[in-house]
């Protein structure tokens, strides 16, 4: 039985099918999107007619390292300073610099490079470049640009040692770090591509990271992601209906009652990558994660960039967005309750919504649906109130809850969130039967259908089954990490345990993902409550259900007896077996429990 907290009037609903063709039109990507995938995206061999274009701070290496891409690529090779400025203006860029002072230096920079123009090479710009609009518009027209990302600290050094009288804004009063600095917001604002680069990067290392970076942008086809409950045999039969990133956010769980994940894995980052995000803030560190997560075939890195921004900015009440604090002993603790709902989700809800609406196709409507045990609730509600006044009008959130199984702050959370897009709906049952119910609502596809048909509106969703809720987790485990190196409690390399309390098992799947990403972790410890049926199932590889009734706690986020994630695991340790997933969760449903095999046990 149902406890309506915000009356929403509906239909009556009825039994239709719908062809698939047509709900393919209704909820494909805009045909322009697909088409800049097909040309701009291609898997063609490097480079075509585009240029390569290498940007960074002066020191970053772009002259050397242009010109060992430009060797291994067989093309020419073009050095903005030396082949372009120089020749046109007969004089050194340091005597043209001194001659007519920073400002003119700039405006006759970009009228330079708007009268450059070539095809099919590698350009290294200047340092300054990036600081005018006109001329890197009309570079950006025919080229892929790359960030040498080389931090401030590791340029300083470099520059120490050689006589520089050419760099734009040099003054008394004025530090090269200060110039560093604000040069940034001009690189963020122009690359396509960042490549991460440590201070004992050799110029080769970095011309194969340049390589590696354009390719992975050119091949964005690769990047799909599958079910985890489709066979190695379906997917090659299915090359037809590919899922992206994209896809995976606006659809929420598969179409065959799985879970989507990336098909080729998450990426791996060195040390050296990591260690050059010491010194970076929460939002930066956030930026270089989700670039190598998200393709920007999907997401733009300046799109992204926004996201990120709308998000962290200014939503979290501590500037350091998740600090470590310390607890005792060797004993830290993140905290996650700096959001505008205090609570951990608020990590997810104040970016996935701002995600969801730049992927979703403009001509339809979205409504989301969420379960939760008591702290999704309120930050989904908030997330997606946060949205565009546009966007409000095609994405609504309808959030269902235990009535008797939250608590009275988070109740009141819930009903007070409530906005025009945004409602809350009380059941009369435990978090686990309103998950299924969301699942199986999703996998009706003659409800879906009569949704799309009779209010153009298609459904969402916004719990941890959906793949884009599980990255801002992994970005704040792998800040803890760094901070705690860049606080000098631990060299990095030096292992950590972390330890989360777990229900659904989306926050401890993260951390497994940071760890598999890079970050030295040694172990995941899964907490829990009385209702313990992960612990045990970690100990004995036996999942059971059986006689087991939900107890409720003081810890509602963590009484669940059916943990979504736990199947992102399974298929994980399962070596991708999505036969295996598949049987498991038959088993599940059938008989109440299931049973690893022993040489999957970890």
């Amino acid at each position: 039985m149902f406890h309506v907290c915000q009356y929403w009037p509906l239909r009556l609903i009825t039994q239709n099918s719908v062809s698939s063709m047509y709900l393919k039109l209704m909820l494909s990507r805009p045909v322009a999107f697909a088409q800049i995938r097909k040309s701009w995206f291609s898997s063609h061999p490097l480079v075509g007619n585009k240029n390569i274009i290498l940007m960074g701070p002066p020191g970053a290496g772009k002259t050397t390292v242009g010109r060992i891409v430009g060797q291994k690529l067989d093309c020419p090779v073009i050095d903005i300073d030396d082949d372009v400025l120089e020749t046109t203006w007969n004089m050194s860029v340091s005597e043209k610099l001194q001659d007519v002072g920073n400002e003119q230096f700039l405006e006759e920079e970009g009228k330079a490079l708007l009268k450059f123009s070539a095809s099919g090479s590698v350009i290294s710009l200047t340092g300054s470049n990036p600081m005018h609009s006109a001329g890197m518009q009309h570079m950006k027209k025919n080229g892929i640009v790359v960030y040498l990302d080389v931090p401030t600290t590791v340029i300083m050094s470099r520059l120490k040692s050689v006589a520089v009288d050419r760099i734009v804004g040099q003054s008394p009063g004025v530090s090269l770090k200060d110039i560093l600095q604000f040069r940034k917001q001009f690189y963020k604002r122009w690359y396509d591509i960042r490549v991460l680069c440590g201070g004992d990067n050799a110029a080769e290392v970095v011309a194969e990271k340049v390589l590696d970076a354009v390719k992975r942008y050119q091949n964005s086809e690769l990047e799909t992601f599958i079910s985890t409950r489709s066979s190695r045999s379906e997917r090659s039969m299915e090359k037809n209906s590919r899922k992206y990133f994209s896809d995976v956010v606006t659809e929420g769980l598969a179409p065959d009652g799985g879970l989507f994940v990336p098909e080729r894995g998450l990426p791996k980052f060195t040390a050296g990558e990591w260690q050059s995000l010491i010194e970076a803030t929460y939002i930066e560190r956030a930026q270089v994660i989700l670039e190598g997560c998200v393709h920007p075939a999907d997401i733009p890195a300046s799109k992204l960039a926004e996201i990120i921004e709308t998000a962290y900015g200014e939503n979290f009440t501590c500037s350091k967005i998740a600090p470590v604090r310390h607890l005792a002993g060797n004993q830290f603790l993140l905290e996650l309750f700096h959001g505008p709902t205090a609570s951990f989700k608020d990590f997810a809800l104040q970016m996935v919504p701002h995600i969801f609406a730049y992927c979703i196709p403009r001509s339809c409507n979205y409504l989301i649906l969420v379960a939760t045990s008591g702290d999704t609730g309120s930050a989904v509600l908030d997330g997606f109130s946060r949205l565009h006044d546009t966007d409000k009008q095609r994405i609504a959130v309808m959030n269902f809850f235990p009535e008797d199984g939250v608590s009275p702050i988070q109740k009141s959370q819930m009903i007070g969130c409530q906005k025009e897009n945004a409602w809350s709906v009380g059941v009369k049952s435990d978090f686990d039967f309103c998950q299924a119910a969301i699942k199986q609502i999703f996998t009706n596809s003659d409800y879906t259908g009569f949704l799309t048909v009779e209010y153009g509106t298609a459904l969402a969703a916004a719990n941890s089954i959906n793949w884009a809720r599980l990255l801002p987790q992994i970005i704040y485990h792998a800040s803890a990490y760094l901070d705690l190196v860049h606080q000098d409690i631990i060299p990095f390399g030096s292992p950590v345990d972390v330890c989360v309390p777990t229900g659904n098992f989306g926050n401890i799947l993260a951390a497994l993902y940071a760890k598999m990403m890079g970050i030295p972790i040694r172990k995941c410890i899964c907490a829990s409550n009385e209702n313990n049926v992960l612990t045990d199932f970690i100990r004995t590889g036996v999942y059971d259900l059986r006689g087991r009734k939900l107890i409720p706690t003081l810890s509602p986020a963590v009484d669940i007896l059916k943990s979504s994630n736990l199947e992102r695991y399974l298929h994980l340790i399962a070596n991708e077996d999505g036969q295996l997933v598949t049987q498991l969760y038959k088993q599940l449903e059938k008989q109440g429990h299931f049973q690893l095999r022993k040489d999957l046990l970890v």
